[in-house]
């Protein structure tokens, strides 16, 4: 039990940290100037973490419940970021505010993951083991995601599929927090529900990563001819 609990959190950060390369890592490929946007995404992504941060002390029941749901939001928001930004950057003029919206808002529900899961796991650690664990597997999930993008997610799966797979492996988180903590959910099979309807609907987006990174393509390659 606890193994697995500290995974989640390795998968977490993990997962935090590449929603944040791929924005920064899109933004540098449609937009240029990759200083100015690792930049402001960074920065962005940052305040909007100590944004939820903060808000997670307002979320003060059900918080077993409260965290898978979050897990899926993360999942949905996150594994959907990159199909979301290629499509705004091919058929709409917007695409800097949807960029930024996305940043801020994915920055905001992971702010909350942590400070949420240390709150449910407070009755079983000491609060200096607790926090020493938690923050351990976060750095190191952190360390395991950046070298990951770079080395395998972009080369092989590429920018879309890379977003979306880490969107499964937050529902899948999700998921597997239904049978960890039973004991403390009400309604179980709805959440199981749930989560087994999100990772359907990421492993569906598989299917069309390539139309949406070749849309993008084609108009970013019109630009360059007109």
């Amino acid at each position: 039990m606890p193994f697995l609990l500290f995974v989640s959190v390795f998968l977490i950060a993990a997962c935090g940290l590449i929603y944040e390369l791929i924005a920064g890592t899109l933004a540098s490929y449609l937009l240029g100037d990759s200083v100015l946007q690792f930049s402001t995404i960074i920065g962005s992504y940052l305040f909007a973490m100590g944004i939820g941060s903060f808000l997670s002390k307002y979320i003060d029941r059900a918080l077993v419940a409260r965290f898978i749901h979050l897990e899926l939001m993360v999942g949905l928001v996150g594994g959907f970021s990159s199909s979301l930004l290629f499509l705004a950057f091919a058929y709409t003029q917007s695409f800097r505010l949807v960029l930024y919206l996305l940043v801020i808002l994915v920055g905001i529900l992971v702010g909350l993951e942590i400070p949420l899961l240390m709150r449910i796991l407070k009755e079983r650690f000491e609060f200096r083991d607790l926090v020493a664990h938690v923050l351990t597997f976060d750095y190191l999930g952190a360390l395991g995601a950046s070298l990951l993008f770079p080395i395998l997610l972009v080369p092989k799966l590429g920018l879309v599929r890379s977003a979306l797979l880490f969107g499964i492996i937050n529902a899948g988180v999700a998921l597997w927090s239904t049978f960890l903590f039973r004991d403390q959910l009400r309604r179980r099979l709805g959440l199981q529900i749930s989560c087994a309807l999100v990772l359907v609907a990421l492993v569906g987006g598989m299917g069309f990563a390539d139309q949406i990174a070749d849309a993008a393509d084609n108009n970013l390659y019109a630009d360059e001819v007109i």
